[in-house]
């Protein structure tokens, strides 16, 4: 018996013993909006965790939606879909893509959130590729499935600006000359600027356009928990950089901000908003994850403080002057629910009610009981502000006891008609959502 079997046996069990220990006190729900509740934070040595074991979908079976829509399938057999973008001509990328798998497991927690994230199929390998999805015509509901960018290395922002493509990987920003209507790029594409690598605790790099064109946002995730590993590691992470698309030039934009996976301009007041992973490790109720505009030069607490000014006693030494100026949130979504994907809907094809709010994909929590996130909500807006609860739209991912996993949401876009598309990383598959009775059939 090797001695990887014998440290992931003992790891497994372990997990059981723990899974036992504390529960939320709270529905994410009640965790929401502009002033959630927070407990005082606790200590582990391991963190409570549960997660899902992955069975996929069965044949013909669909998430659930809410009163007025309508759900279909429209492309599966992917390879970790994270991410889509809608190209002008109403074609479809969707980025494939995982864990570069370069972080050392150091601790008996990483080894049991690895162990946590192959059983529920979060772990699962990457195509490290872009494919194109084109509605076929005159063929209602079906689309055709084209391997459109090859040898990426863990993408998961893309935006098109003019006819630049611009993909980003976990290390770098590289730029495709694209043709409209090409089902596979021609352009071998070159690197545009480079990005935070290190280690990529969180790997991903979530990309926004500007209206303009001319800048770039780049969502950058911390390589640790709270700076655990020290600071030296950090550097230009937990931030928001703005890079000019002319010389590929960056800054800062925005820190503190421990792990921005979303990005997308609120189109009322066309400000900058972000979702946000929050850390770990002080319990089933700490610490909300959110949605929130983001401030330029703002600092929004990592690794110091979070919700503002809640200071973290497990950093130390304390930085007191930049917790004075952190930033409280807009918006709690709920603790450890894992926004991954975050749309603001301008289209007409769904319910009027949806008109300018934000539809997030939480991917969904592996260490707190009961599990949290593994839907689709939508935040309504007013007068450029989020209001009200999430309003769960699209769930089913998990089974009623929450012991088994179809899929999980993460990516989201809007498709030429309207329809809200949605990325399934653990099912491998695109869903598309529409009002029902417009061009998908009602769920049965």
């Amino acid at each position: 018996m090797n001695k990887t079997y014998i440290a992931q046996a003992c790891a497994v069990a372990l997990m059981m013993v723990l899974a036992g220990c504390e529960k939320a006190t709270y529905e994410p729900a009640q965790q929401s909006g502009a002033n959630p509740p927070l407990p005082k934070a606790q200590k582990f040595f391991i963190p409570p965790i549960q997660t899902p074991d992955r069975t996929g979908w069965a044949e013909g079976e669909k998430p659930t939606v809410a009163d007025g829509l309508a759900i279909e399938k429209i492309a599966s057999g992917l390879m970790h879909p994270r991410q889509l973008l809608t190209l002008p001509n109403g074609d479809v990328l969707v980025v494939e893509a995982n864990s570069p798998g370069t972080v050392p497991i150091t601790s008996p927690k990483q080894m049991i959130a690895s162990i946590v994230k192959d059983r529920s199929g979060k772990g699962g390998k990457g195509g490290n590729r872009i494919t194109l999805l084109r509605k076929a015509a005159g063929q209602s509901g079906k689309w055709e499935k084209y391997v459109f960018i090859e040898n990426l290395h863990s993408p998961f922002g893309v935006q098109l600006i003019g006819d630049t493509l611009y993909v980003a990987n976990t290390g770098n920003i590289m730029k495709y000359r694209y043709t409209p209507g090409e089902t596979r790029m021609s352009d071998p594409g070159v690197e545009f600027t480079d990005l935070p690598s290190t280690v990529n605790h969180h790997w991903t790099k979530a990309l926004l356009a500007s209206p303009d064109g001319k800048k770039l946002y780049v969502g950058v995730g911390s390589n640790s928990n709270v700076a655990e590993n020290g600071l030296d590691i950090e550097y230009r992470r937990a931030t928001v950089l703005e890079v000019d698309v002319q010389s590929a030039a960056s800054r800062i934009y925005a820190s503190g901000i421990r792990n921005p996976t979303g990005l997308g301009w609120e189109p009322t007041t066309g400000k900058l908003w972000a979702i946000v992973n929050e850390r770990d490790e002080i319990g089933a109720d700490l610490v909300p994850d959110y949605l929130t505009s983001v401030q330029e030069g703002g600092f929004y607490g990592w690794p110091y403080s979070y919700y503002g000014q809640y200071v973290d006693q497990r950093v130390q030494p304390q930085r007191p002057d930049l917790v004075a100026r952190a930033i409280r949130p807009d918006y709690a979504l709920g603790s450890h629910v894992a926004p991954l994907g975050l749309w603001f809907y301008q289209g007409r094809n769904l319910p009027e009610k949806y008109h300018g709010g934000a539809f997030i994909g939480q991917h969904g929590s592996w260490n707190r009981i009961p599990l949290s996130g593994y839907d689709v909500v939508f935040v309504r807006f007013k007068d450029g502000k989020p209001e009200g609860v999430p309003e769960p739209v699209v769930t089913g991912f998990t089974s009623a006891d929450q012991k088994t996993l179809k899929g999980a949401p993460v990516g989201l876009a809007e498709d030429a008609e309207g329809a809200l598309l949605i990325a399934d990383d653990v099912g491998n598959t695109i869903w598309r959502v529409t009002a029902r009775g417009t061009d998908a059939p009602a769920p049965r």
